[in-house]
Protein backbone atom coordinates (compact mmCIF):
# COMPACT_ATOMS: atom_id res chain seq x y z
CA UNK A 1 0.00 0.00 0.00
CA UNK A 2 2.81 2.53 1.12
CA UNK A 3 4.72 1.59 -2.52
CA UNK A 4 1.35 2.98 -4.89
CA UNK A 5 1.15 5.95 -2.85
CA UNK A 6 4.73 6.98 -3.60
CA UNK A 7 3.94 6.39 -7.14
CA UNK A 8 0.78 8.27 -7.49
CA UNK A 9 2.37 11.34 -5.56
CA UNK A 10 5.52 11.29 -8.79
CA UNK A 11 2.81 12.02 -11.42
CA UNK A 12 3.23 15.01 -12.98
CA UNK A 13 0.30 17.36 -13.22
CA UNK A 14 -0.88 20.41 -14.00
CA UNK A 15 -0.41 23.02 -11.26
CA UNK A 16 -3.78 24.46 -11.63
CA UNK A 17 -6.33 21.79 -13.07
CA UNK A 18 -4.60 18.23 -11.60
CA UNK A 19 -4.57 17.16 -15.18
CA UNK A 20 -1.88 14.48 -15.86
CA UNK A 21 0.47 15.70 -17.88
CA UNK A 22 2.36 12.95 -18.97
CA UNK A 23 2.50 12.66 -22.98
CA UNK A 24 1.60 16.07 -22.81
CA UNK A 25 2.67 19.50 -24.02
CA UNK A 26 3.25 21.72 -20.68
CA UNK A 27 4.73 25.30 -19.68
CA UNK A 28 6.19 25.92 -16.65
CA UNK A 29 5.55 29.22 -14.84
CA UNK A 30 7.79 29.89 -11.46
CA UNK A 31 9.01 26.23 -11.71
CA UNK A 32 5.46 24.90 -11.57
CA UNK A 33 3.89 23.13 -14.77
CA UNK A 34 0.28 24.14 -16.07
CA UNK A 35 -1.38 22.27 -19.25
CA UNK A 36 -1.61 24.70 -22.38
CA UNK A 37 -5.36 25.45 -21.57
CA UNK A 38 -4.89 26.35 -18.07
CA UNK A 39 -1.92 28.52 -19.40
CA UNK A 40 -3.30 30.26 -21.55
CA UNK A 41 -6.23 31.50 -19.64
CA UNK A 42 -3.90 32.43 -16.82
CA UNK A 43 -1.20 34.04 -18.35
CA UNK A 44 -1.36 34.45 -22.08
CA UNK A 45 -1.49 38.40 -23.08
CA UNK A 46 -4.62 39.09 -25.17
CA UNK A 47 -4.46 40.87 -28.72
CA UNK A 48 -5.13 44.42 -28.84
CA UNK A 49 -6.98 44.31 -32.15
CA UNK A 50 -9.09 40.94 -32.22
CA UNK A 51 -9.05 40.65 -27.73
CA UNK A 52 -8.12 37.51 -28.18
CA UNK A 53 -6.08 35.55 -26.36
CA UNK A 54 -2.20 34.88 -28.01
CA UNK A 55 -1.93 31.55 -27.87
CA UNK A 56 1.39 29.33 -27.08
CA UNK A 57 1.20 28.28 -31.28
CA UNK A 58 1.27 32.14 -32.60
CA UNK A 59 3.98 34.71 -32.08
CA UNK A 60 3.39 37.02 -29.59
CA UNK A 61 4.32 40.93 -30.88
CA UNK A 62 4.86 43.56 -27.97
CA UNK A 63 4.94 47.42 -27.94
CA UNK A 64 4.87 49.40 -24.88
CA UNK A 65 3.02 46.96 -22.88
CA UNK A 66 0.76 46.20 -25.72
CA UNK A 67 0.41 42.89 -27.79
CA UNK A 68 -0.96 41.62 -31.17
CA UNK A 69 -1.34 38.13 -33.08
CA UNK A 70 1.08 38.24 -35.83
CA UNK A 71 -1.64 38.52 -38.08
CA UNK A 72 -2.73 41.46 -36.25
CA UNK A 73 -0.57 43.46 -36.40
CA UNK A 74 -1.53 45.74 -39.20
CA UNK A 75 -1.80 49.53 -40.01
CA UNK A 76 -5.14 50.62 -38.57
CA UNK A 77 -6.04 52.40 -42.33
CA UNK A 78 -4.61 50.48 -44.63
CA UNK A 79 -4.50 47.34 -43.47
CA UNK A 80 -0.61 46.54 -44.22
CA UNK A 81 1.30 44.05 -41.95
CA UNK A 82 3.28 45.78 -40.08
CA UNK A 83 5.68 42.74 -39.14
CA UNK A 84 9.46 43.30 -39.69
CA UNK A 85 7.94 46.73 -41.12
CA UNK A 86 8.63 50.47 -39.80
CA UNK A 87 5.54 51.91 -38.28
CA UNK A 88 4.33 54.41 -36.00
CA UNK A 89 1.74 54.89 -33.30
CA UNK A 90 -1.10 57.94 -32.72
CA UNK A 91 -3.63 57.55 -30.40
CA UNK A 92 -3.06 54.04 -29.32
CA UNK A 93 -3.06 53.45 -33.26
CA UNK A 94 -0.75 51.99 -35.42
CA UNK A 95 0.23 53.21 -38.94
CA UNK A 96 2.75 52.45 -41.72
CA UNK A 97 4.70 55.13 -42.18
CA UNK A 98 2.79 56.11 -45.43
CA UNK A 99 -0.44 56.48 -43.10
CA UNK A 100 1.18 58.02 -40.50
CA UNK A 101 2.75 60.73 -42.48
CA UNK A 102 -0.40 61.56 -45.07
CA UNK A 103 -2.48 62.04 -42.00
CA UNK A 104 -0.27 63.64 -39.22
CA UNK A 105 3.07 64.75 -40.92
CA UNK A 106 3.84 68.61 -41.16
CA UNK A 107 3.14 69.77 -44.60
CA UNK A 108 4.86 72.30 -46.42
CA UNK A 109 3.21 75.61 -46.89
CA UNK A 110 4.21 76.43 -50.74
CA UNK A 111 3.35 72.58 -51.99
CA UNK A 112 1.33 71.59 -49.61
CA UNK A 113 3.37 68.06 -49.31
CA UNK A 114 4.68 66.44 -46.13
CA UNK A 115 7.59 66.43 -44.62
CA UNK A 116 8.96 63.11 -44.56
CA UNK A 117 12.01 61.72 -42.31
CA UNK A 118 15.35 62.79 -43.02
CA UNK A 119 14.02 66.43 -45.35
CA UNK A 120 15.62 69.42 -44.38
CA UNK A 121 12.90 72.25 -43.52
CA UNK A 122 13.26 75.39 -43.25
CA UNK A 123 10.93 78.36 -41.28
CA UNK A 124 10.18 81.29 -42.27
CA UNK A 125 7.59 83.87 -41.01
CA UNK A 126 5.97 81.32 -39.21
CA UNK A 127 5.59 78.90 -41.94
CA UNK A 128 7.80 75.91 -43.17
CA UNK A 129 9.07 75.09 -46.20
CA UNK A 130 10.69 72.15 -48.19
CA UNK A 131 14.48 72.97 -49.31
CA UNK A 132 13.37 73.33 -53.04
CA UNK A 133 10.19 74.89 -51.86
CA UNK A 134 11.97 77.87 -49.86
CA UNK A 135 12.46 80.49 -52.80
CA UNK A 136 13.57 83.52 -53.97
CA UNK A 137 10.25 85.43 -54.74
CA UNK A 138 11.30 87.41 -57.73
CA UNK A 139 14.09 84.84 -59.12
CA UNK A 140 11.97 81.77 -57.65
CA UNK A 141 15.18 79.69 -57.28
CA UNK A 142 15.70 78.14 -53.94
CA UNK A 143 17.45 80.15 -51.28
CA UNK A 144 19.13 77.22 -49.09
CA UNK A 145 21.32 78.64 -46.73
CA UNK A 146 22.00 81.85 -48.74
CA UNK A 147 21.58 85.04 -47.16
CA UNK A 148 18.12 86.90 -47.74
CA UNK A 149 16.36 89.66 -47.25
CA UNK A 150 12.35 89.86 -45.99
CA UNK A 151 10.18 91.83 -48.27
CA UNK A 152 6.55 92.11 -48.07
CA UNK A 153 6.71 88.43 -46.10
CA UNK A 154 8.66 86.98 -48.52
CA UNK A 155 12.20 86.21 -48.55
CA UNK A 156 14.36 87.85 -51.58
CA UNK A 157 18.36 86.51 -51.93
CA UNK A 158 20.49 89.32 -52.38
CA UNK A 159 21.61 89.58 -55.76
CA UNK A 160 17.52 90.22 -56.24
CA UNK A 161 17.14 92.32 -53.52
CA UNK A 162 19.82 94.45 -54.70
CA UNK A 163 19.11 94.91 -58.60
CA UNK A 164 15.33 95.24 -57.52
CA UNK A 165 14.37 97.29 -54.34
CA UNK A 166 17.94 98.85 -52.47
CA UNK A 167 18.89 101.97 -52.63
CA UNK A 168 21.62 103.12 -55.42
CA UNK A 169 24.14 105.97 -55.26
CA UNK A 170 23.17 109.28 -57.04
CA UNK A 171 26.47 109.23 -58.14
CA UNK A 172 27.47 105.61 -58.99
CA UNK A 173 24.75 104.38 -58.85
CA UNK A 174 26.07 101.29 -57.00
CA UNK A 175 24.28 99.65 -54.14
CA UNK A 176 24.14 101.08 -51.33
CA UNK A 177 24.71 98.12 -48.34
CA UNK A 178 25.78 100.36 -45.85
CA UNK A 179 26.90 103.59 -44.28
CA UNK A 180 25.29 105.80 -46.91
CA UNK A 181 23.58 109.32 -46.52
CA UNK A 182 21.01 111.52 -47.42
CA UNK A 183 21.55 114.79 -49.28
CA UNK A 184 18.03 116.78 -50.51
CA UNK A 185 16.55 113.71 -50.44
CA UNK A 186 18.58 111.33 -52.72
CA UNK A 187 21.25 108.81 -51.40
CA UNK A 188 24.86 108.58 -51.71
CA UNK A 189 27.55 106.32 -50.56
CA UNK A 190 29.84 108.15 -48.24
CA UNK A 191 32.50 108.26 -50.08
CA UNK A 192 30.63 109.10 -53.19
CA UNK A 193 29.82 112.59 -51.24
CA UNK A 194 32.32 114.79 -52.55
CA UNK A 195 32.56 118.52 -53.66
CA UNK A 196 31.92 118.67 -57.26
CA UNK A 197 34.76 120.74 -57.55
CA UNK A 198 37.43 119.16 -55.99
CA UNK A 199 36.13 116.00 -54.78
CA UNK A 200 37.02 116.27 -51.33
CA UNK A 201 34.88 113.96 -48.97
CA UNK A 202 32.27 116.05 -47.77
CA UNK A 203 31.13 114.07 -44.50
CA UNK A 204 31.49 115.72 -41.71
CA UNK A 205 32.79 119.24 -43.37
CA UNK A 206 31.21 122.35 -44.24
CA UNK A 207 29.85 122.41 -47.59
CA UNK A 208 26.81 124.25 -49.43
CA UNK A 209 25.11 123.68 -52.99
CA UNK A 210 25.23 125.22 -56.20
CA UNK A 211 22.53 123.92 -59.07
CA UNK A 212 21.79 121.25 -56.71
CA UNK A 213 25.57 120.16 -56.49
CA UNK A 214 27.96 120.16 -53.20
CA UNK A 215 30.40 121.95 -53.09
CA UNK A 216 33.28 122.50 -50.13
CA UNK A 217 33.70 126.24 -48.76
CA UNK A 218 36.88 126.33 -50.07
CA UNK A 219 36.08 125.70 -54.36
CA UNK A 220 32.53 127.35 -53.54
CA UNK A 221 34.24 130.04 -52.38
CA UNK A 222 36.91 130.01 -55.41
CA UNK A 223 34.15 129.52 -57.92
CA UNK A 224 31.00 131.45 -57.06
CA UNK A 225 31.63 133.72 -53.74
CA UNK A 226 31.73 137.48 -54.13
CA UNK A 227 34.88 139.16 -53.74
CA UNK A 228 36.14 141.69 -51.53
CA UNK A 229 37.33 144.71 -53.30
CA UNK A 230 39.55 145.67 -50.70
CA UNK A 231 41.33 141.89 -50.16
CA UNK A 232 39.97 140.36 -53.12
CA UNK A 233 39.26 137.39 -50.73
CA UNK A 234 36.26 135.55 -51.36
CA UNK A 235 33.47 136.67 -49.11
CA UNK A 236 31.98 132.66 -48.52
CA UNK A 237 28.81 133.80 -45.93
CA UNK A 238 29.75 130.53 -44.17
CA UNK A 239 29.23 130.31 -40.54
CA UNK A 240 29.39 134.05 -39.44
CA UNK A 241 30.93 135.62 -41.84
CA UNK A 242 29.56 139.19 -42.24
CA UNK A 243 30.03 141.34 -45.02
CA UNK A 244 29.04 145.27 -46.11
CA UNK A 245 27.42 145.55 -49.87
CA UNK A 246 27.16 149.14 -51.57
CA UNK A 247 26.96 149.77 -54.96
CA UNK A 248 27.88 146.34 -56.41
CA UNK A 249 30.81 146.37 -54.23
CA UNK A 250 31.48 144.46 -51.08
CA UNK A 251 33.63 144.41 -48.82
CA UNK A 252 34.34 141.76 -45.53
CA UNK A 253 33.75 143.56 -42.18
CA UNK A 254 37.12 143.52 -41.03
CA UNK A 255 38.10 145.22 -44.22
CA UNK A 256 35.43 147.95 -44.70
CA UNK A 257 37.74 150.73 -43.70
CA UNK A 258 38.80 154.75 -44.59
CA UNK A 259 41.12 153.80 -47.07
CA UNK A 260 43.52 156.87 -46.01
CA UNK A 261 43.56 156.17 -42.08
CA UNK A 262 41.82 152.71 -42.34
CA UNK A 263 39.35 153.42 -39.56
CA UNK A 264 36.83 150.98 -39.57
CA UNK A 265 33.48 152.13 -41.30
CA UNK A 266 31.12 150.06 -39.75
CA UNK A 267 28.00 151.69 -38.47
CA UNK A 268 29.34 154.71 -39.43
CA UNK A 269 28.55 157.37 -42.26
CA UNK A 270 31.30 157.30 -45.40
CA UNK A 271 31.75 159.51 -48.08
CA UNK A 272 32.95 157.83 -51.47
CA UNK A 273 35.95 158.92 -53.81
CA UNK A 274 35.91 157.10 -56.76
CA UNK A 275 36.88 153.41 -56.34
CA UNK A 276 37.46 154.30 -52.83
CA UNK A 277 35.65 154.85 -49.57
CA UNK A 278 36.65 157.47 -46.73
CA UNK A 279 35.74 158.54 -43.63
CA UNK A 280 33.99 161.85 -43.01
CA UNK A 281 37.23 163.60 -41.48
CA UNK A 282 39.65 162.09 -44.73
CA UNK A 283 37.22 163.20 -46.91
CA UNK A 284 36.87 166.63 -46.38
CA UNK A 285 40.63 167.18 -45.66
Amino acid sequence: MEQVQVEIANVLSCFNCNLNLTGYRYILRDEKPFCIKCYEQLFANRCEECKEPIGTDFKDLSYKDRHWHEKCFNCVQCKTSLVDRPFACKDDKTYCPDCHDNNFALRCDACTNIFRAGMKKYEFKGKQFHEECFCCKVCRQPIGVKTFIPRDQEAVCVPCYEEQYAQRCIKCNGVINKGGITYKGTPWHRECFTCNGCNKMLVGEKFTSRDEKPYCADCFAEHFAKRCIRCTKPITGLGSTKFISFDERHWHNDCFQCYKCNTSLVGRGFLVSGQDVLCPDCGRA
